[in-house]
């Protein structure tokens, strides 16, 4: 049961991990993003996200649909408005039979969603405000 979803409201990861078991699944490898107060020597206060919420959940959908085509199971979750340091912006998560099978397509659709899908970052950092996007 796969779930793709853009939301403005903080992401449960405990109920998201929980859907991810299955007892036909062996492995579930998660990747959780966060907001980071330092990104080399930028010190980061906060971070805005934006999209265009039916087209970026589009995107997700088509990734997602090339690991569901193996067989496998995906929950992908980005969270949208302004974040504090620490706060969860991203839930990547995927069950799989092997756990490598598991980790190889949890990386695939993290990497793809930085670079495909239309979701746009204003970074307030202590000097200025720097914005940041696809491919990144």
């Amino acid at each position: 049961m796969s779930l793709i979803k853009i939301t403005d409201q903080p992401i449960n990861t405990d109920e998201l991990t929980k859907s991810l078991i299955h007892p036909e699944f062996g492995g579930v490898d998660i990747f959780i993003g966060n907001i980071r107060k330092f990104t080399d020597e930028i010190e980061t206060e906060k971070i805005e996200y934006t999209t265009y919420k039916q087209m970026a959940e589009k995107e997700m959908q088509k990734l997602a649909d090339q690991v569901l085509a193996k067989g496998m199971d995906v929950v992908m979750v980005h969270r949208v408005g302004e974040l504090e340091l620490a706060d969860i912006a991203v839930f990547i998560g995927v069950a799989a039979p092997h756990r490598a099978e598991a980790f190889e397509n949890c990386q695939f659709l993290i990497d793809q969603l930085k670079k495909t899908v239309p979701i746009w970052k204003k970074e307030y950092d202590r000097d200025k405000i720097r914005w940041g996007g696809l491919g990144e």
